[in-house]
C-alpha cells in the first residue's frame, strides 16, 4: 500500500460559498471521511484556516527568521488536505474524484516518496 496526499485548493478572488453550500460541503466532506474509514484508507485529514494566517520561516545567515503570509505568491492555496493509504494511484484518483466533489474544488493528488512510506 502506498500513501496519497490529497489536498484541496481554493483560487483567490473566486466567489466564497453560501453558508447553505458550505453546510452541504462539510456534510458532503464528512460523509466521503467516513467511507474512507470503513474502506480501511483513511490516515489523517484537516482542514486549514485561510492563507492570511500562514507564516514562512526561512533561514538567512544560519538564523530562523519569520515572515507573514504564504510561502509561495500565488492565487491558488492548499485549503485542506487528506493523507490516505491505496493500493495504487487509480485508487487515489477515484477518491480524489469523491473528495473534490464533496468540498466543491480542486484536488490534487500526489504520492508521498516511497522512502519516506515504509510501511
Amino acid at each position: 500500500m502506498k500513501l496519497y496526499l490529497l489536498s484541496v485548493h481554493t483560487v483567490e478572488g473566486e466567489q466564497p460559498l453560501s453558508d447553505e453550500d458550505t453546510r452541504t460541503m462539510f456534510r458532503e466532506t464528512d460523509r466521503v471521511n467516513d467511507e474512507l474509514r470503513a474502506a480501511g484508507a483513511w490516515v489523517f485529514a484537516g482542514g486549514l484556516l485561510p492563507v492570511d494566517s500562514a507564516a514562512v520561516v526561512r533561514i538567512q545567515g544560519g538564523t530562523a527568521t519569520t515572515t507573514d503570509g504564504p510561502f509561495a505568491e500565488t492565487k491558488e492555496h492548499v485549503a485542506g488536505f487528506w493523507v490516505i493509504r491505496c493500493a495504487d494511484l487509480d485508487e487515489a484518483l477515484a477518491w480524489a474524484g469523491k473528495c473534490a466533489v464533496a468540498c466543491f474544488g480542486p484536488v490534487e493528488v500526489r504520492p508521498f516518496d516511497e522512502l519516506t512510506n515504509a510501511s
